[in-house]
């Protein structure tokens, strides 16, 4: 049964794809096969008729999911597939990875994006020429992630906590207070009584002259 791979891979799934383990030999008996996968919605995998041949209207991807319930993509020779599983190796096949081809009629096994959340299932089928030869079984439904709507996304100003808010406040009030300290000192400069001082001419200052009295060396017969 095909399922997603247990790979440690980011996006496993997406909005358009999802990643599976490859069918390693699960075929190994079918050497000259050719290995397609088909996808479908869940509510038509039942109804999948294993005759229908790649390629044709019938499964052509781009009229999936309009008039074809499933296509069939991602054709692989067991060559692609050997058994065992080489040590190391990533060995997996992301469905809905080519959008070069989404809408080339000319193309129509594109492994194209997925067209919406699913839920999808996916079998691989073995054919020799157009025969069927061998297949798996359905895989368990999965689903794809979907993309929030515009309307559910938080705004900005819906996420602040009870603190910021606040924060806010305390600081809306704060500046408010210097705001109105600042055009009362502006009110209060206008008059007189702000900023006119009288400067007067310091006193001049006299400074007495003083002779100082030097010392003479005397004479010896002096003393």
């Amino acid at each position: 049964r095909p399922a997603l791979t247990q790979e440690q891979l980011l996006g496993v799934t997406t909005a358009s794809t999802f990643v599976l383990d490859q069918p390693r030999c699960t075929f190994k008996d079918f050497g000259n096969a050719v290995i397609w996968l088909v996808v479908a919605l869940e509510k038509d995998a039942s109804n999948f008729n294993n005759s229908a041949g790649p390629g044709t209207p019938e499964t052509a991807f781009q009229s999936f999911p309009g008039t074809v319930r499933a296509y069939m993509t991602l054709n692989a020779t067991l060559d692609s597939y050997p058994c065992p599983k080489p040590a190391g190796d990533i060995t997996v096949l992301r469905v809905g990875s080519e959008t070069s081809c989404a809408e080339d009629e000319s193309r129509p096994t594109c492994n194209g994006p997925l067209p919406g959340p699913g839920p999808y299932r996916v079998k691989f089928l073995a054919l020799e020429g157009s025969v069927p030869v061998a297949e798996t079984e359905w895989s368990m439904p999965i689903t794809l992630r979907t993309a929030k709507s515009p309307s559910s996304i938080p705004t900005a100003g819906s996420g602040h906590s009870a603190g910021m808010i606040a924060i806010t406040t305390i600081l809306s009030i704060l500046l408010a207070i210097l705001l109105a300290a600042l055009v009362a000192m502006l009110v209060f400069c206008g008059s007189d009584s702000c900023g006119s001082s009288t400067f007067s001419k310091p006193e001049s200052v006299t400074v007495r002259r003083y002779n100082t009295h030097h010392v003479y060396d005397q004479r010896a017969d002096r003393l």
